[in-house]
């Protein structure tokens, strides 16, 4: 009897680190579930991978923002007979800019994204997980969930968030032979950074690694069971320098940054793809 293939759902999979991981865990002979908005990326992704890895591929185009979109995923796996080894928490996005004059409602939509979409995916799909006793969870977070994060208030806070939930996940689930893990890297080569200007800013500059280095180093970690992967030394070091100093120091730090030059006041990354 052959084993049973292992499926992984990447969302966000139709550029930067999310095409990356993709990737990577095709290498591995996962097949694939990609998840994101626009078709015609997942479409290309797809033929590319299934040439190269010959490994299967299914593509779904969902926008994750919306409320009901997670239910309705979960739904689609089931009509396929997909039954989920890994799921990959890679969409989100972030806004750049003062809290009391970004768009409300788009800093609501960023954590029902980053935040909601998340805990959903990993709510429905974490019981068959730990049923089977295989697989697991890989949430994208950010070196960011280590501080306060002045002008960028609620990106800073949501990536907080999925840092706390993967490390607790992590701790209820390797006793069932889980792995949840959560990535941090820091400065990234992808579409989110463009959209924000931060490659222009002070915080992105130097420690910048690619999209393809950030993934090998996230499915290396999750694979090897650990439950926080920081990318590169410098960005692990950032890491220490926040859990030692006084947080009024880091925070303001942080703030000195990410102000950095921008070159407009207010900008969105969208690393939803």
């Amino acid at each position: 009897m052959s084993e049973e293939p292992r499926w992984a759902v990447i969302t966000g999979a139709s550029s930067g680190i999310g095409a990356e991981l993709a990737r990577v865990f095709a290498s591995k002979r996962y097949f694939l579930v990609l998840v994101a908005r626009r078709h015609e990326r997942l479409e290309a992704l797809s033929a590319e991978i299934r040439a190269a890895h010959n490994v299967e591929v299914e593509t779904i185009a969902l926008d994750l923002e919306d409320r009901e979109a997670p239910k309705d995923l979960a739904e689609m796996l089931r009509d396929r007979g997909i039954r989920v080894h890994t799921l990959v928490n890679n969409a989100g996005f972030g806004l750049r800019g003062n809290f009391a004059t970004l768009p409300f409602e788009r800093q609501l939509a960023m954590i029902d994204l980053n935040i909601g979409a998340l805990t959903a995916l990993s709510r429905l799909l974490l019981p068959g997980m730990l049923e089977r006793k295989r697989g697991g969870i890989l949430n994208v977070a950010s070196t960011a969930a280590f501080q306060a994060g002045p002008h960028m208030a609620v990106y800073y806070a949501t990536k907080a968030y999925v840092l706390s939930l993967s490390e607790a996940l992590h701790e209820e689930a390797k006793s069932h032979g889980l792995t949840v893990t959560a990535l941090c890297p820091g400065s990234t080569e992808s579409e989110f950074s463009a959209t924000a200007d931060v490659e222009y800013s002070r915080v992105y500059r130097p420690s910048i690694m690619t999209a393809a280095e950030v993934a090998r180093m996230a499915v290396e970690g999750y694979e090897a069971g650990r439950a926080i992967v920081v990318t590169g030394r410098a960005n692990w070091l950032g890491t220490l320098g926040a859990k030692f100093l006084p947080r009024r120091i880091v925070r303001h730090i942080a703030g000195r940054l990410q102000r950095g030059e921008v070159t407009r006041p207010e900008e969105e990354a969208n690393g939803r793809a």
